[in-house]
């Protein structure tokens, strides 16, 4: 195996050589404490494609996060120095990072600890001890959903419904105007709810279209989702109703008041 040492210096000469190079690998940021586990993942997502750097302290992560906005971050709940959940929060608060896809590595396996995970804003969650192939396929599927907006079957770019209004090629969701922040699991949910107006939409269904048919999760965790989703939308979120033991369905928007 070759040293981390190594990679990371191959990491940034590629990196800082040309970043706006065509086809360049995605750049993944690991945030691990465990040195000879840090190790591993980036020897592995370098063996796989990608430019992958390690950081074994919460604050240079989250400091090299923010510089650099890589394609992911895997991190770790349990950091020295600023928390894994710290870093999450403060990822999705960033306007510049906000976007980025995190998939939360951690020794908190139950499911209150996934419930907080996903609340804290990240978009996928696997449990130590991990399959390394597990951890790989999951963050291809975070890429992917990153990388393709998914356009309706129009063709167009632009879904609307009342004043909600959703820009599938920029990833931009607005509300009367004013821009929504969304982690890129809620822009998903609500690009499919939005598909699927006034259809009943199966938490599995949501599952599958959402996050993939690789990724294992419960259905509370598609309810945890629906909730964040619903209070950043304000009175609209309203919209997203609940079909009591099978799924959501988005209904028509409220009236707007007369003035």
């Amino acid at each position: 195996m070759k040293g981390l040492a190594s990679i990371l210096a191959r990491d940034l000469q590629i990196r800082t050589t040309s970043d706006a190079a065509v086809n360049q690998p995605p750049y993944i940021i690991v945030a691990e404490d465990e040195a000879d586990l840090a190790e591993v993942l980036v020897y592995n997502l370098s063996r796989a494609g990608y430019l992958a750097r390690a950081f074994r302290d919460g604050p240079s992560a989250w400091v090299k996060i923010r510089e650099s906005r890589p394609d992911a971050v895997i991190l770790d709940r349990m950091l020295p120095g600023l928390t894994g959940d710290e870093i999450a929060r403060r990822v999705r608060a960033d306007p510049r990072t906000n976007s980025i896809p995190v998939l939360m590595l951690t020794a908190k396996s139950s499911e209150a600890d996934q419930l907080t995970g996903f609340n804290l804003g990240a978009d996928d969650y696997v449990t130590k001890p991990f399959s390394l192939k597990v951890v790989l396929a999951r963050l291809e599927s975070l890429l992917r959903r990153s990388s393709a907006p998914g356009h309706a079957e129009s063709g167009a770019d632009q879904l609307s419904h009342g004043p909600l209004a959703v820009d599938l090629a920029t990833h931009r969701v607005t509300v009367g105007g004013d821009a929504i922040k969304l982690t890129l699991t809620e822009f998903n949910l609500l690009v499919a709810l939005m598909r699927f107006r006034g259809r009943v939409v199966s938490r599995a269904d949501l599952i599958q279209q959402v996050m993939g048919p690789s990724v294992i999760v419960t259905r509370r965790t598609i309810d945890v989702h629906i909730a964040s989703l619903r209070k950043k939308l304000g009175d609209i979120g309203a919209a997203i109703q609940t079909e009591r033991g099978v799924g959501y369905i988005l209904s028509e928007p409220p009236p707007t008041p007369a003035s």
